[in-house]
């Protein structure tokens, strides 16, 4: 009975520890794929009034128009920059 106890206590353990593995592969991989971006056209996933989020390289950000204006939704924006992990994009013609 305690081996099973022991046995289970492990496995718990090493899931535990190959989530925290996976979580932190996952927020790296974002934090550092923030200057990649610069330049990348994304579309907008909810209106920025100026905050919102756009999708960029497949991936959902935290977004705000550069220079304050409404972007609607749907629209197509370049992220020309980066201030902590908001992207600040424009419009594309």
């Amino acid at each position: 009975m305690k081996l099973l106890l022991l046995i289970a206590i492990l496995i718990a353990a090493a899931g535990l520890a190959t989530a925290l593995v996976i979580a932190l592969y996952v927020h790296k991989r974002k934090s550092t794929g923030d200057i990649r971006l610069i330049g990348e056209l994304g579309h907008v996933d909810t209106e920025l009034d100026p905050e919102g989020t756009v999708i960029v390289g497949g991936e959902l950000w935290r977004a705000k128009s550069k220079t304050g204006s409404v972007i609607s939704a749907r629209s197509r924006v370049r992220v020309v920059a980066f201030v902590d992990h908001l992207a600040l994009v424009e419009p594309c013609d």
